[in-house]
């Protein structure tokens, strides 16, 4: 019997507060990785009405000015006057950072396997940073491999700024939220049930004063300047039934950090998969790559697009499972929902055989300590907002397809020998 339903993603602007944290956590980041790549760095930050606090434990032979990046990262975003409620001028800035636990440390340095075994090979040197659990999510709803609904709620955040940021909606503030719900049947999608922006904005648009009037020029310039657009590629298109939400309550003058505190790692389903997928519960953002939490969750989208990308399932979920001061993990689990064309088992032999999943050799694949030098210096900050996953406005090693024709190789030399 067919089945209908629908399913909701959210995704926020790069001037939300808590992906201010976000994105100020991750240049601290990238500015410890560009002076020294072995840093260990847990960069928590906590925004507020006037303030930013940067904590955590960071260990590091680099000399940053922690003050300067976080003013320079707001005013980035945009909040650089007093009428956003926030400013990167006058922001009071405190930061409170330690070191790392030298009993983490050392699980870190040299893996159990090391310790016990006196192994000699290079990949099994790291530890797991953490204990904890990792999902990896593809399916093949878009051409980026993601589901639709973060998707489409990811590009109208991305445009929403863009026409901030180019004064095509010059009255728009840096804060915003988008969300899509979309219509499934039989797990395909087929409509556009719901889209709602809700945007920070200047209180009067021009010689527009009434509250009821600003609103609906909101309204009508965001759907021919930022919904429209977005969905010049994408098959499942909006239509008379899907409704259109524009700030529900009425009105959004107050926003930012004065309208709400923000938290490093808060938005983690804004981050991933939009819910569409299962989560650890660990955040990235402030992370440097030993932390599985992190590197092992880029590994395991990395598996599960490559065996969509090779045809081998319509949908792959991956979850690996980490002990501290332990390099291999400690478990794998992989699952195609019924749309493998061979049974699950046999993926899981092509994963084990042809994916190296310990930290260093994750680090070592994806080269995440030595940031690329065509960026510039930036690489973790530019995925603290819109998504570490499915972006195809970055080059990120973790979304290459690389190993989808070694797979299926794989398994058709497999199903010849057998």
């Amino acid at each position: 019997m067919s089945r209908r339903y629908l399913f909701t993603s959210e995704s926020v602007t790069e001037g939300h507060p808590d992906k201010i944290c976000d994105q100020i956590s991750d240049t601290i980041l990238d500015a410890l990785l560009a002076q020294d790549p072995t840093s260990r760095v847990a960069a928590e930050v906590v925004v507020n009405t006037g303030l930013v606090l940067i904590t955590g434990e960071i260990t590091s032979r680099a000399n940053v000015n922690y003050i300067e990046l976080a003013r320079q990262k707001i005013a980035e975003i945009g909040y650089t006057g007093a009428e956003n409620g926030f400013c990167s001028n006058s922001c009071s800035v405190l930061v409170a950072l330690d070191r790392q636990s030298p009993d983490i440390a050392q699980g870190v340095n040299a893996a159990q396997e090391r310790r016990e075994e006196s192994s000699t090979e290079d990949l099994d040197v790291t530890g797991a940073g953490d204990q904890g659990i990792m999902f990896g999510f593809a399916c093949n709803e878009t051409p980026e491999l993601m589901p639709l609904p973060i998707s489409l709620a990811h590009r109208i955040a991305r445009r929403l700024a863009s026409v901030r940021k180019t004064g095509q909606l010059s009255y728009l503030r840096p804060d915003g939220k988008t969300q899509v719900t979309v219509a499934y049947e039989d797990g395909r999608p087929v409509g556009i049930d719901t889209i709602l922006i809700s945007t920070q904005h200047t209180a009067t648009i021009g010689d527009i004063t009434d509250e009821v009037a600003v609103q609906a020029k909101i309204k009508e310039d965001l759907w021919s300047l930022v919904v429209e657009p977005i969905f010049a590629d994408i098959s499942v298109e909006p239509d008379e039934n899907t409704r259109f939400l524009v700030n529900p309550t009425g009105k959004f003058v107050i926003g930012g950090p004065q309208g709400d505190s923000g938290l490093t790692g808060r938005k983690i389903i804004v981050d991933t998969y939009g819910g569409y997928s299962r989560h650890g519960g660990g955040a990235f953002s402030g992370k440097d790559p030993t932390k599985v939490d992190r590197s092992a969750a880029y590994a395991c989208r990395y598996v599960a697009k490559n065996i969509v990308a090779a045809g081998l399932a319509e949908k792959c979920e991956v979850q690996l499972s980490y002990a501290i001061g332990v390099a291999r993990p400690v478990s794998i689990m992989l699952e195609t929902f019924g749309t493998g064309k061979v049974d699950d088992e046999k993926l899981l032999e092509l994963v084990q055989q042809h994916f190296e999943l310990r930290p260093a050799g994750i680090i070592k694949a994806f080269n995440l300590q030595k940031l690329p030098a065509e960026r510039g210096g930036r690489f973790y900050q530019d995925v603290a907002a819109y998504g570490h996953l499915g972006r195809t406005d970055l080059e990120l090693p973790w979304e290459k397809t690389d190993k989808a024709d070694l797979l299926k190789e794989a398994l058709t030399l497999s199903s010849a020998l057998a």
